[in-house]
């Protein structure tokens, strides 16, 4: 039977190599034309391959994990007849099927944080076997059920005539037991797993180590009182009608907005081998999101532009389309400033690794009830400290401080919010 060489095809504009993010088919395996054969990651995203023909799976280039050359052999295959030895002189690509890209680094809605996880197939780990027990000894079924939920063989356990009891398993537990014992209701431990880091994980994993090595961080952390626009925010949930339902971050993505033009160092990005900073002009808000794959950054242009409403609507609809893979190429890139959180989880205070090579990146944390002076007089109010990590190479502790505390005065004020 001829054999058909299918070799990885040019995938995206600059791309010289991918990383082979999954096999969908094994050496013997049959394949038929338009079927998936592997899921290929570059630098911008997640590419299916799909089979030119029909035939035999003969070779396949190596495992997950392993990067292949533009070019080079991906998958060998047998051809089942002449009728696909015909279709080896057409040429078919494997279109992309989807997007789904780790273009930097740690938001929000539910982020909006950092960082989850590729994980190469793994056996079960089987369940761990209890000796057992001499046929001599006797117990209840409640002993032995109590014994095996605290991984005790009863064969340990010492008793008089054989027969054991609640009191000999206790006693054992205090005085006897040199093994150590499991606490009640404790399931069997699982084993251990070796979870090889491909794909997405290590896309994070380089960009995080690359941010760190090559960026000084430092972080400033304040405390700014959200009761007002908590309030604000409630009343215009309660008169939306058909528009979003509103979280706090596209209020909070409004007053960075309307700081952004006194404190342009904030939204910068950094070429560090050109020596060259570019303070953008336009917010182009990366949104840093949870996703079951990994952290993905999804980007908000012209977030400047946008009223509440309209941030609301475009933040859904990109953490929408980051969870369900669904999202662009071009909407995971091109950030200048970037927020992170880790949402519901909250946190008292965060340090984020900044999106390199923008030189800012910011962090709310979880808003608490706390009394507090207001005046003479002590109120309940709602508190949220807010973090931001920079880069000290182009942005001083000065700047970055004053940068937040513009933000506190429109987020504890928030009728400036609105304000020309």
């Amino acid at each position: 039977m001829p054999k058909f060489t299918f070799n990885l095809p040019d995938i995206g504009e600059g791309i010289a190599e991918a990383e082979i993010v999954a096999w969908h088919v094994q050496v013997g395996d049959k394949v038929t034309e338009d079927q998936p054969l592997a899921d290929m990651m570059t630098d911008k995203a997640t590419v299916e391959m799909e089979s030119p023909v029909s035939g035999i799976v003969t070779k396949i280039a190596g495992d997950a994990g392993d990067v292949i050359a533009i070019g080079a052999m991906l998958v060998e295959i047998e051809l089942d007849s002449v009728v696909g030895n015909a279709a080896v002189s057409k040429t078919k690509e494997a279109e992309p099927k989807s997007a789904v890209v780790q273009d930097e680094d740690p938001l929000m809605p539910e982020p909006v944080a950092m960082t989850e996880a590729i994980t190469s197939p793994v056996a079960p780990a089987a369940e761990p076997v209890v000796a057992s027990t001499s046929e001599k000894i006797t117990a209840s079924p409640a002993v032995r059920q109590r014994a095996k939920d605290l991984g005790v063989d009863l064969v340990d356990v010492k008793a008089a005539g054989g027969h054991i009891r609640h009191a000999d398993l206790d006693a054992f537990l205090t005085y006897g037991s040199k093994l150590g014992y499991r606490p009640a209701q404790m399931k069997a431990r699982r084993a251990d797993e070796a979870v090889k880091v491909i794909g997405m994980r290590r896309r994070i994993a380089d960009n995080m180590s690359a941010s760190k090595r090559h960026i000084p961080h430092f972080t400033y952390v304040e405390e700014i009182d959200v009761t007002a626009v908590e309030a604000m925010r409630a009343d215009l949930n309660a008169n939306r009608g058909a528009k979003p339902k509103l979280t706090l971050l596209p209020m909070l993505i409004v007053a960075i907005c309307k700081t952004i033009p006194q404190f342009p160092m904030m939204n910068a990005r950094f070429d560090d081998e050109a020596g060259v900073v570019t303070r953008h002009g336009a917010v182009h808000l990366g949104m840093a999101t949870q996703t079951d794959t990994g952290l993905m950054v999804p980007v908000i242009r012209d977030a400047q532009d946008l009223n509440i409403w309209q941030l609301a609507t475009e933040i859904a609809r990109l953490a929408n389309a980051a969870r369900s893979s669904s999202v662009k190429s071009e909407e995971l890139s091109g950030s200048t400033l970037t927020i992170t959180s880790i949402g519901p989880l909250g946190g008292i205070a965060t340090t984020p690794v900044i999106n390199r090579p923008e030189v800012a990146i910011i962090g709310p944390n979880k808003i608490v009830e706390r009394p507090m002076f207001v005046g003479d007089t002590i109120e309940a109010r709602k508190l949220m400290n807010l973090s931001i990590s920079c880069d000290h190479r182009v942005v001083d502790g000065w700047d970055a401080a004053s940068y937040v505390q513009a933000l506190k005065k429109l987020i504890e004020t928030p009728v400036l919010l609105f304000a020309d």
